[in-house]
């Protein structure tokens, strides 16, 4: 039986990091799960020019507006995954092409490797990413939220786990139009 390497630190990504930010995210779009898991494809992802993944890595490490997470392997040597952090301001465009009714944090881009899945990584990577958002002073969020789509039943599960909650909203899935992601979100803690 083989053991599940340990994760030494979640931490930010930083702005050099930018080619290892691009791996990953190609081996997350090529995960059995990535129809339904991800907007993006990796046929369009690998495409795209160093200067994309470059620009993608800088505003993920610095940016105040989203914050990439990446948990590190004990040895250093491997991600064991990765969460993205978007910032949505109250009645501006959010994430999907809706309009914020909170200033919120959303959870994209949500990818552990399967040798880590069901060792913690998840909830470390979380645990990151909200720590991240209720830190914000301005804007304050007052929940963090995902979108999951309905056929993705084992990231549902895992989300309800760590205290994601139905919020009612659904959203049509882009391209399959019976399919619909469901909303789950996390208020901001008592007193926090």
């Amino acid at each position: 039986m083989s053991q599940t390497p340990a994760v030494r630190a979640v931490r930010a990504v930083r702005a050099d990091e930018w080619a290892r930010a691009r791996d990953l995210r190609l081996e997350a779009l090529r995960d059995p799960a990535a129809p339904v898991a991800f907007l993006e494809t990796y046929e369009d992802s690998v495409r795209r020019p160093d200067s994309f993944w470059r620009e993608r890595t800088e505003r993920s490490a610095r940016g105040a507006s989203a914050r990439q997470f990446v948990a590190e392997s004990a040895d250093g040597g491997e991600w064991a995954g990765s969460v993205v952090v978007l910032v949505e301001r109250r009645g501006a465009a959010d994430a999907v092409g809706g309009v914020s009714a909170y200033d919120q944090a959303h959870l994209v881009g949500v990818y552990v490797r399967p040798g880590y899945r069901g060792s913690g990584v998840l909830k470390e990577l979380f645990d990151a990413a909200t720590a991240w958002a209720w830190s914000l002073e301005e804007p304050r969020a007052e929940r963090v939220r995902l979108l999951v789509d309905e056929r993705n039943g084992r990231a549902r599960a895992a989300y309800r786990k760590l205290g994601f909650e139905p919020t009612g909203v659904t959203a049509p899935v882009e391209g399959a139009a019976s399919a619909r992601e469901f909303e789950l979100a996390v208020a901001r803690p008592a007193g926090g």
